[in-house]
């Protein structure tokens, strides 16, 4: 087998994370290819070998899964590599994800331990409050588009006109603001050459209150009024109210939405939103939950996880904006948070002064140092790291606490795995997991852990 050679085969299962797992009968070999649904009969190019696993690229669908049940529901599915099971129906699309998780944990997870499958979203679709759409074209010297990258390139740009994984105001706003700068014929921001102006359109929007912040990303590579572009949004009939119209500048050279200066061009730099009865104040870059009716079901399953909390002392690390720490406080002694972004502190503490919560300290830094400097010792610990998981430095000081009890929760299953083989070292046992499916149509998954002191 070598690269370059064409091969025909059926995906027999798709493992996490999105990886197809196709029986080449003529080589005696399996080979990954992305992208694909299981039972489908696909056509695929073979473009990397390594260490004596192939990978190929998927070049065609020759034939439908028996799981695909559904007709996609937008126009440019399976160009766009959002959402790419949607024609799977939803049942099957969890039991998928259940079996995904289950085969990973069950290869680290030292004893029994109970494994509660795949907790569904509230939602399907029209369920993100955030989104992240880039400037570009669909092909090279194309019109400008503004949506998400095609499956499989970093370049080619889809414009997103029906996405469904949002709600229609959402689509309202970008169809607006990418017909308003195809008109003034402003071009966007080439990332090889490092010119142009448009970069990024970052829209976020409350599920529960509606209140929507638009976040309107460029260089610094050209001067343009803003106020039409703002008159135009206003004037649009939406379901939601628009609170805040921001122009963030942005010369990084690196592809990420990242703010050197921002420019408030229309009411209020934040929105709110509601989880579990409480109100929590979003800003453009703190982290919260992308699905608020599927984070309600999450932290639901982290209460019901962490038991009885009364009088005790909680870390809440990787805290963002305090959410987990905050519906956790009423019951507890003590909530302590710890987050790097210091945006994301400033909000958590307003958060918590809004909700008239007076036991949460939220203090901004690095885990690895700051679990230096609290003097407060806690009694149960819960972890939300990023996607990579904990580092590997911070995550012995974490055990260090020796507490009974600690609520882990991934958003990438394998890096949850990678940790427990640490943890399990280190004189704990896992009880028990669940996912909570928070990205319905997608690949993701979150995963929840119930770990006890042996």
């Amino acid at each position: 087998m070598k690269k370059g050679q064409i091969y025909e085969g059926i995906i027999e299962k798709v493992e996490f994370l999105n990886k197809g797992i196709v029986p080449v009968e003529s080589e005696e070999r399996k080979v990954i290819v992305k992208n694909g649904i299981p039972g489908q009969k696909v056509k695929f190019c073979i473009n990397k070998m390594r260490k004596g696993k192939a990978e190929g690229r998927l070049l065609e669908v020759l034939e439908k899964s028996p799981y695909e049940t559904n007709e996609p529901v937008c126009s440019i599915f399976p160009q766009c590599g959002g959402c790419m099971y949607q024609t799977m129906s939803y049942d099957e699309q969890i039991k998928m994800k259940s079996q995904q998780v289950k085969e990973i944990l069950d290869a680290v997870v030292k004893d029994d331990y109970v494994f509660e499958g795949v907790k569904k979203s509230p939602k399907q679709f029209a369920y993100r409050n955030k989104m992240e759409f880039s400037f570009g074209d669909e092909y090279k010297d194309g019109p400008l588009s503004l949506g998400l990258h095609k499956k499989g390139s970093t370049y080619d740009v889809l414009t997103v006109s029906d996405c469904k994984l949002v709600h229609e105001d959402m689509t309202k706003i970008l169809n607006c603001v990418l017909t308003y700068f195809q008109e003034k014929g402003v071009g966007y921001y080439k990332k090889m050459q490092h010119i142009g102006y448009l970069r990024h359109l970052l829209l976020r929007r409350g599920d529960k209150t509606g209140e929507i912040l638009i976040n309107l990303v460029t260089t610094t590579q050209e001067e343009h009024d803003m106020q039409p572009l703002v008159d135009r949004l206003l004037a649009l009939q939406l379901e939601g109210k628009i609170v805040g119209i921001l122009h963030i500048l942005n010369d990084s050279l690196s592809d990420v939405v990242q703010s050197d200066k921002t420019i408030l061009l229309y009411g209020q730099d934040y929105f709110y939103e509601e989880l579990l009865g409480m109100e929590f104040k979003i800003t453009p870059f703190s982290f919260f939950q992308p699905n608020s009716v599927g984070a309600e079901v999450l932290y639901d399953t982290v209460r019901e996880y962490i038991g009885d909390i009364d009088n005790m002392t909680i870390y809440d690390l990787f805290s963002g904006t305090g959410t987990i720490g905050q519906i956790l406080a009423p019951v507890a002694k003590e909530v302590i948070g710890v987050e790097i972004i210091e945006e994301a502190v400033e909000a958590a503490k307003e958060n918590a002064e809004h909700n008239g919560l007076s036991n949460c300290k939220f203090i901004a830094g690095d885990v690895f140092k700051v679990l230096d400097e609290i003097e407060e010792k806690p009694d149960v610990i819960v972890l939300d790291p990023p996607r990579d998981g904990i580092h590997p430095k911070a995550l012995p000081k974490i055990l260090d606490y020796q507490v009974d009890k600690i609520v882990y929760i991934s958003c990438k299953v394998t890096s949850l795995a990678r940790d427990l083989e640490m943890i399990q070292e280190r004189g704990y046992r896992v009880e028990k997991c669940v996912a909570v499916d928070q990205f319905a149509n997608t690949a993701h998954v979150e995963t929840v852990a119930l770990l006890s002191k042996v």
